[in-house]
């Protein structure tokens, strides 16, 4: 069974990069896309995903605000904080599983999604 990807972001070129970086490691993979918190509480619980990449700035519901409700509704996915903001500890006290910095490389982005997908 492919691994299903949710990417949360309020930016679409920021979704469609992901995306893309992502695509070329993980051919298989169905990605599916949020612009805000409540729209990815409702992927999750339709698509369930194995991961999702949350961007911690955005409007309406933040991105630790949605992980907490994620954590309630689908314990299991993986999440991964994908900010501007170094916050790898607030990140990781927020729920999420792992963080990674919007100015790292595509590389360490796809080594943690390869991570999470395997832990």
């Amino acid at each position: 069974m492919p691994a299903r990807i949710l990417i949360v972001d309020d930016h679409e070129v920021v979704r469609m990069g992901i995306r893309m970086v992502l695509k070329w490691d993980f051919p298989q993979a169905v990605f599916v896309e949020a612009q805000d918190g409540l729209d990815a509480l409702r992927k999750v619980l339709e698509q369930s995903p194995d991961v999702a990449i949350l961007d911690v700035t955005m409007p309406g519901m933040n991105g630790f605000e949605t992980a907490a409700q994620m954590r309630l509704v689908a314990p299991s996915v993986k999440i991964i904080f994908y900010s501007v903001h170094d916050i790898p500890t607030a990140a990781r006290v927020s729920g999420g599983d792992a963080f990674v910095s919007k100015s790292s490389s595509p590389r360490e982005l796809t080594a943690t999604v390869d991570r999470m997908l395997h832990a």
